[in-house]
């Protein structure tokens, strides 16, 4: 059955690992026949949570503006939801933390129950061969999924990986294809 999923991707390296392994979902999820709605956070200006509370006040998730509104609409129509991200100083990187805080606007808006049951996924990578440096992107994520109460399908977890294509080196791209299908 085919499934709307939104990806959310926080690098702003184009040709970097990351993209490599999310390029990789967005094909086999498209070759499933799901249909996939990317948006690339680093190139967006999503800016920051202002915690004023007016959520959906505006008629748009966010009083603020800026491109958050585009995503809302979406994560709000999809059946699932892929975090795509490297590790930024053993942490979710800034260009996707923005995004994370503004899906507060869900539980101000009224969108709590709208937004429940959806599937979710992470991808991420890192520098170092150690894998719990992952775990500043891991257990955030792992918590955000559980707090919208989404169910999460799956992780892809690369550890080992810093210079553009050094994902070619391992399994990556092939743990994000096989991703697609969890959805």
């Amino acid at each position: 059955m085919s499934k709307k999923i939104v990806v959310i991707t926080g690098s702003p390296r184009n040709n970097g690992n990351t993209f490599a392994m999310t390029e990789a979902f967005i094909k086999a999820a498209e070759a499933k026949g799901h249909t996939v709605t990317r948006f690339d956070a680093a190139h967006m200006d999503v800016g920051f949570c202002h915690a004023c509370n007016t959520c959906y006040k505006t008629g748009e998730a966010c009083s603020f503006g800026g491109d958050f509104n585009k995503m809302a609409p979406a994560i709000l129509e999809a059946d699932g939801i892929v975090f795509s991200m490297p590790v930024y100083w053993y942490s979710i990187p800034a260009q996707i933390k923005g995004v994370i805080d503004k899906l507060y606007s869900f539980f101000i808006g009224g969108k709590a129950e709208q937004v429940a049951g959806k599937s979710a996924a992470i991808i991420t990578c890192c520098e170092e061969a150690d894998p719990s440096v992952m775990d500043g992107v891991k257990i955030p994520m792992e918590r955000t999924v559980a707090l919208l109460q989404w169910n999460m399908v799956g992780e892809v977890l690369v550890p080992g990986v810093n210079e553009a294509g050094a994902i070619a080196n391992t399994d990556g791209c092939a743990q994000a294809a096989a991703l697609a299908d969890k959805f």
